[in-house]
């Protein structure tokens, strides 16, 4: 229970916890990909969230609630949830491993996104580079899928069109998760809820998974170890980042986050085993230019 028993870290220690969550959170396309391909998009994810809630539970407890704001309570459940489901069924609804990637880089929109909802909700300050840097990010996911071509509006238009519902749920997340910071840095008090959030979406998952009349699991040693290894990289993952934000540099982490497209695509592609283009690695490096950017225009300001 070593996270559970660190409630007097300094800034710079919750902020090097909270690093940890980039390479974790690198892990969660291919894992999260791999565990629904054998379990399907509902039930793997119930799976996942029930494991990582057991990890959390493990490493970081449970708070008080009578402690925890009412209002971080509402809205940080709601908008953790909506983004928990927007980000699994993304992944699940892939029609294939290259989909899966493409959809989990439009999640690495959440940057950007942390940023902007930092400035307009939590009076962050920021200079002129925050609009290159949103036009960098936004251009980086088009070459993301604009497939071999290059940036073909056309042709990401058809992209999209071949399945509306999995890049509508990743760009969804990418909003809900920049929301969710934002809100937690305004009204948690320096509460840790994570892994009630996480078992809240527990829960919904195994209700819609009781609805759909899913068949039933199969487990193997192969897909158990996989749905273990999504788990705990999940569940230590948002337990590791809520440090972070909570006592340590939110700007600075979100402007280290710009490692994580960079490093989940080169797992996902190798862990799928999906080769990805030279426009593909393109977009990736504009999405990572563009958090780079927006990190830096909120930087300058503040020194």
């Amino acid at each position: 229970m070593l996270l559970r028993y660190l409630p007097q870290l300094t800034p710079n220690s919750a902020t090097l916890i909270g690093l940890s969550a980039v390479f974790l959170w690198s892990s969660n396309v291919g894992l999260m990909r791999s565990v629904s391909q054998s379990f399907g998009a509902v039930a793997g994810a119930a799976l996942i969230y029930t494991l990582a809630t057991l990890i959390l539970f493990f490493t970081i407890g449970l708070p008080k609630l009578k402690d925890v704001p009412k209002r971080y309570l509402f809205w940080g459940s709601l908008l953790f949830i909506a983004y928990e489901l927007c980000f699994a069924l993304a992944i699940g609804y892939a029609q294939n491993s290259r989909q899966a990637i493409e959809v989990g880089m439009i999640n690495y929109l959440w940057p950007t996104f942390t940023l902007l909802f930092a400035i307009l909700l939590n009076n962050v300050k920021a200079n002129g580079l925050i609009v290159p840097g949103c036009a960098a990010a936004m251009i980086g996911i088009f070459l993301v899928l604009a497939a071999e071509i290059g940036l073909n509006m056309a042709q990401v238009w058809a992209n999209l069109l071949s399945n509306p519902l999995s890049y509508s749920l990743a760009f969804a997340a990418a909003i809900l998760w920049g929301l969710y910071c934002a809100v937690t840095v305004r009204t948690s008090q320096g509460h840790n809820v994570v892994t009630l959030f996480f078992a809240l979406v527990a829960v919904v998952l195994w209700i819609k998974y009781a609805f759909i009349g899913a068949p039933s699991l199969n487990f193997t040693v192969d897909n158990s170890l996989i749905l273990l290894l999504a788990a705990a990289g999940l569940g230590l993952g948002y337990g590791t980042w809520n440090i972070g934000i909570l006592s340590g540099n939110m700007t600075l982490l979100a402007g280290a986050s710009y490692f994580t497209p960079v490093l989940s695509a080169v797992f996902a592609a190798f862990f799928l085993s999906t080769s990805l283009s030279w426009i593909f690695w393109q977009g990736v490096l504009c999405v990572t230019l563009g958090a780079v950017l927006c990190w830096l225009a909120t930087r300058q300001k503040s020194n």
